[in-house]
């Protein structure tokens, strides 16, 4: 089955980073890390629903202000997730504008941010242009295991990083794919329909065998039927996973984090700024080396690994820092 999840770097590997995340079949349009998004059209930037920013260094944040540009004005509620402190960070950035003007607009732009405490304990915040963007509590929230948000048909979890300071990881995955047999069902004396829909939202939601779904006859009414029943004319299949790990000191419990966060996912976006030869420089500077990120990509069992945040020091040399985590990844 075609995937819902569509990836794509913004500036490429070498660029301030910034993963764009389509989907198909719902409306959802996410992003990991706000650098530097002049390459992203009006459009792209108004369709994004969900921002999960890794922390705030400034080529992970810079890109907020022209995501704040082509919003204001518009009827639009961003998700916004981050590390300890975040909230007021965004609220600091928009409290340098003056908002004077703020109720002559006819439409309100809000932001529903959510921090991630050491605890991994959520706080949430509201900020709004009618408002002139003060912070209004939402409250806070228990984690339920590593699931930062969950939508209708995917779910994004974090890890905390070290980085010097606080930096979140992330791994979105995909719900399960469901595929409907219309052979299997004709033989049940069952008929396409918007029925199947049910089905399939019990079947990703993992119901029991005996809950009952009212399944459409050719005539007559519906047929209440139990789950269990209707396994045979479908199959199951795992939902795709995309990792996203940046800004990461190469030191084991790290490792161990990343590991258990994008374990088996089919596309791995991981950073590599240092080549393997300046290891020293990279610890120093609490990044990984290309070697470090196949290295971790390979033991966390991931498909395909596509590294990037490479450093401007490497200017023109972007095919030996590839090489150097392919080589690792592949065991060479």
């Amino acid at each position: 089955m075609r995937p819902l999840l569509h990836p794509a770097l913004v500036n490429g590997r070498t660029g301030d980073p910034a993963l764009y995340v389509e989907t198909i079949f719902e409306r959802a349009t996410l992003m990991f890390d706000l650098g530097d998004i002049a390459n992203l059209t009006p459009r792209k930037i108004q369709r994004l629903d969900h921002v999960f920013v890794s922390h705030t260094h400034v080529d992970h944040f810079v890109g907020f202000d022209r995501l704040l540009r082509i919003l204001v004005g518009r009827d639009k509620t961003v998700g916004l997730y981050g590390p300890a402190g975040f909230l007021e960070q965004v609220r600091h950035k928009l409290a340098a504008y003056t908002w004077n003007l703020a109720d002559r607009y006819a439409a309100d732009l809000a932001f529903d941010v959510t921090e991630v405490g050491p605890d991994m304990t959520l706080r949430k915040g509201r900020l709004r242009l009618k408002t002139k963007f003060e912070i209004e509590p939402a409250g806070s929230a228990s984690m339920s295991g590593d699931v930062l948000h969950a939508g209708q048909n995917f779910r994004v979890s974090v890890a905390i990083l070290d980085h010097g300071a606080p930096c979140l990881a992330f791994a979105v995955q995909e719900s399960a794919h469901v595929n409907v047999w219309k052979t299997r069902l004709s033989e049940l004396g069952l008929p396409v329909g918007p029925w199947l829909q049910t089905l399939k939202r019990a079947l990703i939601d993992n119901r029991a065998d005996d809950f009952p779904i009212a399944a459409g006859a050719r005539s007559g009414p519906a047929t209440v039927m139990p789950l269990g029943a209707l396994k045979v004319a479908v199959t199951v299949t795992p939902g795709q996973k995309i990792g996203y790990v940046t800004d990461a000191a190469d030191t084991p419990a790290n490792r161990r984090a990343i590991i258990r966060l994008v374990g088996g996912a089919d596309i791995l976006f991981i950073e590599a700024p240092f080549a393997a030869a300046d290891a020293d420089l990279a610890a120093d500077r609490a990044h990984l080396t290309t070697v470090a990120a196949g290295t971790i990509a390979r033991e966390a069992g991931v498909r395909r690994v596509e590294p990037f945040h490479f450093s401007p020091r490497y200017q023109g040399e972007e095919e030996r820092l590839l090489n150097e985590v392919m080589a690792t990844f592949s065991g060479a």
